[in-house]
């Protein structure tokens, strides 16, 4: 046999003794590589589209452009700092503790509502009607409504931010607890299970991951509310930096603003995911 041969024999037992010792890395690779990948083509595209001339760049703006944007709005230059005397993790920063507390108290009434809607009929009755109104509206089309009610103020934000929030988490958590299965709730009753104790033990554990799955669209219906709730006295803010910015004309900053909103929207939902992975174990086994 010759040596070639006896490499290529070598390397290949070692390849597949790594694969047997590691048999999730390549899988893991390519999940990580395609997003990269696809980042990669996104920007070559863009560029190309940049510098092709078929728009103005102050329309589209090359990559360099919204790069330099980024700098300058997340630091001081020229004794001008961020944007709107705000830096870009400032704006952001703010944003996202309206986000915090307008969606948590969304959440956690649509968790309430969605509890009692699931097991108290009349509830359901009383009640769905007006969730699933409240769901085909528009940020826009109450916002200014609140404007009147509540000033210019921080509360008109929080409440847009909280009605939105809403709907998503009512609606899931009404469905799953309705569809816990009655022989499960009969089985604790028989047990001598008192009905707060069925509610904790049984209907709120089987509809968590459901309810989880609800909040995640809760937080992403927030952040599309997001420019809306700060239209009015929205600076210091990511979404005012973006309004303000598109006043003028200024694409890269507003592009800015936007990838912010994404990539932060990302690690929140990856955060959510990553909750309900967890801390519900039982997801599909119940």
């Amino acid at each position: 046999m010759s040596s070639a041969t006896r490499l290529q024999e070598a390397g290949t037992g070692a390849g597949k003794d790594l694969a047997r010792r590691h048999p999730g890395a390549p899988s893991r690779i390519r999940r990580a590589a395609l997003p990269l990948g696809s980042l990669l083509l996104f920007l070559v595209l863009w560029q190309l589209l940049a510098v092709s001339g078929t728009w103005s760049q102050t329309l589209v703006p090359p990559p360099a452009k919204v790069w330099d944007a980024f700098v300058a709005v997340s630091t001081t230059h020229d004794g001008v700092r961020g944007y709107n005397g705000t830096y870009l993790l400032e704006h952001l920063g703010i944003s996202l503790r309206r986000i915090a507390l307008g969606a948590g108290i969304g959440i956690a009434a649509g968790v309430v509502f969605g509890l009692l809607m699931g097991t108290v009929r009349w509830v359901r009755s009383l009640f769905e009607p007006w969730i699933t109104f409240l769901r085909t509206l528009p940020p826009l089309a109450y916002f200014s409504l609140l404007i009147i009610w509540l000033g210019i103020n921080e509360e008109p934000k929080i409440t847009l931010l909280a009605v939105a929030a809403f709907p998503p988490v009512a609606v899931s958590t009404t469905t799953a607890v309705a569809a816990v299965p009655s022989s499960l709730v009969e089985a604790a009753r028989a047990l001598g299970a008192s009905r707060w104790d069925v509610v904790r033990d049984v209907l709120v554990p089987s509809a968590l991951p459901e309810t989880l799955t609800g909040v995640r669209l809760a937080v992403g219906v927030a952040y599309s509310s997001l420019v809306a709730a700060e239209l009015v006295n929205g600076l210091p803010g990511i979404g005012g930096m973006v309004r303000d910015a598109a006043n003028y004309n200024n694409t890269p900053v507003v592009l800015v603003g936007i990838i912010a909103i994404g990539v932060s929207g990302l690690v929140i939902d990856g955060l959510l995911l990553w909750l309900e992975r967890t801390g519900v174990p039982w997801r599909g086994r119940v």
